[in-house]
C-alpha cells in the first residue's frame, strides 16, 4: 500500500507542468459583472474610506491569477537609493513590497513560432509581460520558457516569431533574404528570370502578412514603413532597450537610400536614424491606460518603494536654494534643484545638430519642446 502510494506521488511529481495556461473561467458575480463593461475602462471603488475615494486601476481581466514561473525569477536586493560606496545617489527611495525580478527575454535569439501561455503582471515594471512556450523539441531546457513584453493585443493561445536571424528559407518562395541588400524586403536571386511587378508584390504581401504580426522580432530592413513598433535595439547584436514602457510606440518612417539606416520616430517625438540590422518589435507595449491610473492614497506610494519628496520651499537654507527665510518665500529666485542646477526649461544639454560636433549624429529631428510641443 505504501509503495503503491509512493509511485504515484512520483508520478504526479513528474507530469507536473512548470506553467499553467490561463484557460481557467472565473464564474463572473455582480460585481465583476457590473466592472467588465465595454465602456468603463477602469476599476473604481466605492468611497467607504478616504484611501480609496479616488482610487482607479485599469482593468485587465486577460490576466494570470497565479504565480510566476519561478525558473525565471531572481530576487530583489534593494539598495535604498545607495551606491557602492553607501551614499545616497537617488532620494526618495527605500522600502516597499517584496519583489522578484521577472528575467524578461530582451534579445529575442531563438527562431521558430513561440506559443503565448499567458498574460502576466509584472511588479518591476508598467507593461504586462507575456509566457512564452517554445515549440522546438530538441531546444535546451533553459529555453523552453521565456519571458517577454506583451504587445498590446496579445493573449494566451497566439503565436509569435523572431526573425532576428533573417527569414528563412522557402518561407515565401521567390525570396531569399540577404544582409547584404538593406530597406527591400525582396531580392531577386541571381540567375532567376526577372520577374513581373504582379509576381514581386503577391511576394511582398505574403511575406508581409506571414511576419509583420504583433510580437513578432524583425530586423529594421524588413519592417514597411509607417509600421508601429516597440522594443528597439540600437546594437545589431544587444539587446532592446528603447521603447519599453507600457502604451508606448514608435514608429518607422523611412528607409534612407544609402541602405544604411532606417528613420524611426520614438514616443517623445524624435526623428533618429538606427542601423537597419538592429531589431524591433511589431506593435505597442500593453497595458496603455497605466498612465491614467490613481494611486488614491499616499500608503500607496510607499508600498511601491517611494518614500516622501520634500519640497525645497519647505528646507533650512543650508539644505536648498529655496529654504529658509521668514515666511513661505524663496526670495525670486529661479527655480533650482537641491544642488543648485537650474530647473524647469533650462535646457542642460543640446543633443543633436544644435549641440556640440559630433554629439549625437543620429538625431534627425529633436523632440518638440515649448510652444511647438503645446501647439501639437
Amino acid at each position: 500500500m505504501v509503495a503503491t502510494c509512493r509511485n504515484a506521488y512520483l508520478a504526479a511529481t513528474v507530469t507536473r507542468s512548470y506553467a499553467t495556461e490561463a484557460t481557467t473561467q472565473y464564474a463572473p458575480n455582480e460585481v465583476n459583472a457590473a466592472l467588465a463593461r465595454t465602456a468603463v475602462l477602469f476599476k473604481t471603488y466605492k468611497p467607504v474610506s478616504p484611501g480609496i475615494r479616488h482610487l482607479k486601476r485599469p482593468l485587465a481581466p486577460h490576466l494570470f491569477k497565479g504565480r510566476p514561473l519561478r525558473l525565471l525569477t531572481v530576487a530583489v536586493r534593494k539598495k535604498g537609493g545607495r551606491n557602492a560606496h553607501g551614499r545616497i545617489t537617488v532620494r526618495s527611495r527605500g522600502g516597499g513590497h517584496r519583489r522578484r525580478i521577472r528575467v524578461v527575454d530582451f534579445m529575442r535569439t531563438e527562431p521558430g513560432p513561440h506559443d503565448v501561455v499567458r498574460i502576466e503582471y509584472d511588479p518591476n515594471r508598467s507593461a504586462h509581460i507575456a509566457l512564452l512556450k517554445n515549440r522546438n523539441p530538441n531546444v535546451d531546457g533553459s529555453k523552453v520558457w521565456s519571458y517577454i513584453l506583451a504587445t498590446e493585443g496579445l493573449r494566451a493561445g497566439h503565436v509569435v516569431e523572431s526573425f532576428r536571424q533573417g527569414i528563412p528559407e522557402g518561407l515565401v518562395p521567390g525570396f531569399v533574404d540577404s544582409k547584404n541588400v538593406r530597406g527591400r524586403s525582396l531580392e531577386q536571386p541571381e540567375g532567376a528570370e526577372v520577374q513581373p511587378s504582379s509576381t514581386m508584390s503577391l511576394a511582398q504581401g505574403i511575406l508581409r502578412s506571414l511576419t509583420i504580426k504583433p510580437g513578432n522580432v524583425l530586423p529594421l530592413r524588413l519592417i514597411p514603413t509607417g509600421t508601429v513598433i516597440h522594443n528597439i535595439s540600437l546594437d545589431p547584436q544587444g539587446r532592446a532597450i528603447l521603447v519599453r514602457s507600457a502604451g508606448t510606440f514608435a514608429q518607422v518612417v523611412a528607409h534612407e537610400d544609402s541602405g544604411r539606416y532606417t528613420q524611426v520616430r520614438l514616443q517623445s517625438g524624435e526623428v533618429r536614424k538606427v542601423l537597419q540590422e538592429c531589431i524591433a518589435t511589431v506593435g505597442k507595449v500593453s497595458n496603455p491606460l497605466w498612465k491614467n491610473r490613481n494611486l488614491g492614497k499616499a500608503g500607496r506610494n510607499r508600498w511601491l518603494g517611494r518614500r516622501p519628496h520634500v519640497r525645497g520651499m519647505a528646507m533650512n537654507r543650508c539644505d536648498h536654494p529655496h529654504g529658509g527665510g521668514r515666511g513661505k518665500s524663496k526670495g525670486n529666485k529661479d527655480p533650482r534643484s537641491i544642488w543648485g542646477w537650474l530647473t524647469k526649461g533650462k535646457r542642460t544639454r543640446k543633443p543633436g545638430p544644435k549641440g556640440p560636433k559630433n554629439s549625437n549624429k543620429m538625431v534627425v529631428r529633436e523632440r518638440p519642446r515649448g510652444k511647438e510641443k503645446r501647439s501639437n
